[in-house]
């Protein structure tokens, strides 16, 4: 019979300790506070063992369900500093901008996909992210996906 995956959501302070760590340690490495599993783990002080064996199933709420990514396309006038105003406009809205890919300019205008993820209440900042047609040099505006 096959297993299926269940999640629980629970507060941090009632599950053991571990957990948490495992969680500190992650961390450690993907922002590059630590070169390696074992000093990070040692930092934190848990086993490399317990980190192996709940690695792959302890993940942050935050992490895994508050945050929307989305895929924006816009189509921009190849104007300087278009480009440098819509991303200011993201950062105003507290966006972390994942990627950006821009096309060589045709006939004045450049198409432009960014990935980005938002972390407030995505209704709202979804809204506020079709305003961004109201900066100078905006041409088209369309979410793509929205996850």
């Amino acid at each position: 019979m096959e297993r299926r995956s269940q999640l629980i959501v629970a507060e941090a302070d009632i599950l053991p300790e571990v957990f948490s760590k495992v969680l500190e340690v992650k961390k450690l490495i993907a922002q590059k506070g630590e070169k390696s599993f074992a000093s990070a783990c040692k930092r934190v002080g848990i086993s490399r063992s317990a980190y192996y064996k709940y690695k792959d199933s302890v993940f942050s709420y935050e992490e895994l369900f508050t945050r929307k990514i989305v895929n924006l396309y816009l189509l921009l006038s190849d104007s300087p500093g278009v480009l440098s105003s819509a991303l200011v406009f993201l950062h105003d809205l507290n966006a972390n901008i994942l990627t950006v890919n821009q096309s060589i300019p045709v006939d004045g205008a450049a198409a432009v996909n960014i990935s980005l993820r938002l972390s407030g209440n995505s209704e709202d900042e979804l809204d506020s992210l079709n305003s961004i047609t109201e900066l100078n040099g905006v041409l088209e505006v369309k979410i793509l996906s929205a996850e």
